[in-house]
């Protein structure tokens, strides 16, 4: 142990990565379940939204004057019938630019600590306004979006009646935040298990979870969004230049993770951690939306993260398990 934590700040990580160490060592001799003490905690009916302000703010959401040339919505990158994400390495904005990040998914992302994959902004507040100026995903800006919406004397008697002061600048932000609020999933497999239900898993998923602690996966997908509540670094025990190499493309910007926003160089290669809760259905993983296929996500996972190869038999149940972190909500498609 000694031997490994020399290593660790040897490397000029972080306390987040012994963390990492520390809580793969803790769990590494669970056998048996108790729901009482779990790191992963049910989410919960998200209760006490303004429901005008939610219907509103799915019309928004999938409203394609929002973008310059009224081609894109939140919608097109963010498609809510398949997981809240797409299924491109990268998305594509207006006049088919391409993105620079795989797009994580809406769904759950109320329960982020922050948002974007290099944290950049601290809440959805300051996130809605990330893609609307952003000139490769819809180029465009708020009064624009005003000007254009303004036009519809329809939609200006819905703003007329859900805010006083009808259509703003605030309230087509708050109207779309109120809507992404509602877009938590409820009653997975693995939360009807947490709260009692013994039939919900089947043994292999109940097998699954027991590696996913054992070998340290927990230590950083936990909480109600089994992830996104902390930073980790890309290549946490393992130098992350392997990776790159076996990518086989040349790093870009978004490589370097939180660096891109704070330029301090202790945080290249750190990056939000992202909820597993909907992993199953988001495909392609990973920042660069390189890796096509969950069990090899896994794989990479165990082998730069934890230092760990992980058997097929192992990666198949953990598989499994992740399979069960995903609820159900009415926009999403089963």
């Amino acid at each position: 142990m000694a031997l490994y934590l020399k290593i660790l700040l040897r490397c000029n990580r972080s306390i987040a990565v012994i963390r990492i160490f520390l809580l793969s060592l803790c769990c590494s001799s669970v056998q048996a379940i108790d729901l009482g003490s779990e790191p992963i905690s049910p989410i919960q009916p998200n209760l006490g939204l303004d429901q005008a302000k939610v219907s509103l703010g799915r019309d928004l959401f999938h409203d394609p004057r929002l973008s310059s040339d009224n081609s894109i919505s939140c919608a097109s990158c963010h498609d809510l019938n398949t997981g809240g994400a797409d299924k491109g390495a990268v998305s594509f904005g207006v006049n088919n630019a391409a993105g620079s990040a795989n797009t994580p998914t809406v769904y759950n992302s109320s329960l982020n600590f922050v948002q974007f994959w290099n944290g950049r902004a601290q809440n959805l507040n300051e996130q809605v306004n990330g893609p609307v100026h952003n000139p490769v995903e819809m180029n465009s800006s708020w009064p624009e979006i005003i000007d254009r919406l303004s036009q519809d004397k329809q939609l200006q008697a819905e703003f007329t009646t859900t805010y006083s002061d009808g259509i703003s600048i605030e309230n087509i932000q708050d109207a779309i935040i109120q809507f992404e609020h509602s877009l938590n999933t409820h009653n997975s497999p693995f939360d009807r298990w947490l709260t009692g239900d013994s039939t919900a898993l089947s043994d292999d998923q109940v097998q699954g979870y027991r590696l996913f602690k054992s070998y340290g996966c927990i230590s950083c997908h936990q909480g109600k969004n089994v992830g996104g509540n902390m930073y980790a670094y890309f290549g946490a025990v393992k130098d992350i230049s392997a990776y790159f190499h076996d990518r086989g493309t040349p790093l870009s910007n978004t490589d370097y993770g939180r660096y891109t926003d704070t330029n301090n160089p202790v945080d290249r290669y750190l990056f939000k951690v992202p909820s597993l809760r909907l992993a199953s259905l988001t495909a392609p993983y990973f920042h660069d939306g390189s890796i096509a296929e969950l069990a090899d996500a896994i794989k990479i996972m165990g082998r730069f993260q934890l230092g760990r190869e992980i058997p097929d038999e192992h990666v198949s149940a953990i598989k499994a398990f992740i399979v069960s972190l995903a609820g159900e909500h009415p926009e999403l498609a089963k």
